[in-house]
């Protein structure tokens, strides 16, 4: 398991800590979890609902997210994942395209299980499809982790890293995680 410490866009930002994790299970499982530390409790965490809904703009609330990138290719896919256990999959030919809003739903990534916890959130994802859709292996996948944390200081944006002057969870070179 491979575990990275987000990072604020806002470096001034220190109040909240953010640390997830990736493990590859199984030869199509893909397990993350996301481990939030918020001594002042600023964080809105959105209510929880039944029964894992895909849902739209759930960036709009607290949302954590994972990018799947593919070596060499321009598409990729982003999932999105309320703390409320709502998610959805979104399909993209290159980056951020096609522009419309809400992006093209991905049907090629199924959810196992998301539950949010006392500590943050852990998913795991079933990437049958995708994988064996576009003929890849494990390490042909990059992965990239952000958050969009919604605070009782205003809106926080944390990935792994943050190379673009404004913060753009799209950017490839962010997406750290290869397997």
């Amino acid at each position: 398991m491979a575990s990275y410490e987000l990072s604020a866009f806002n470096r001034q930002f220190q109040a909240i800590s953010l640390v997830g994790a990736i493990e590859q299970q199984s030869p199509f499982t893909l397990n993350v979890g996301f481990w939030l530390r918020d001594p002042n409790q600023w964080v809105e965490w959105p209510a929880l609902v039944a029964s894992h809904p895909r849902q739209d703009f759930l960036w709009e609330h607290t949302c954590f997210e994972i990018f799947i990138g593919v070596q060499g290719e321009d598409f990729y896919r982003e999932i999105n994942l309320s703390p409320s256990q709502a998610w959805q999959a979104y399909a993209f030919e290159e980056y951020r395209y096609p522009e419309q809003m809400p992006p093209v739903a991905a049907y090629d990534i199924e959810l196992n299980q998301l539950k949010r916890t006392h500590y943050g959130l852990n998913v795991s994802l079933d990437l049958t499809e995708f994988i064996l859709k576009h003929k890849l292996k494990w390490t042909d996948l990059f992965i990239g982790l952000t958050a969009v944390l919604k605070t009782s200081q205003g809106e926080q944006f944390y990935a792994m890293q943050h190379s673009s002057p404004a913060a753009d969870f799209h950017n490839k070179r962010d997406w750290l995680h290869q397997f």
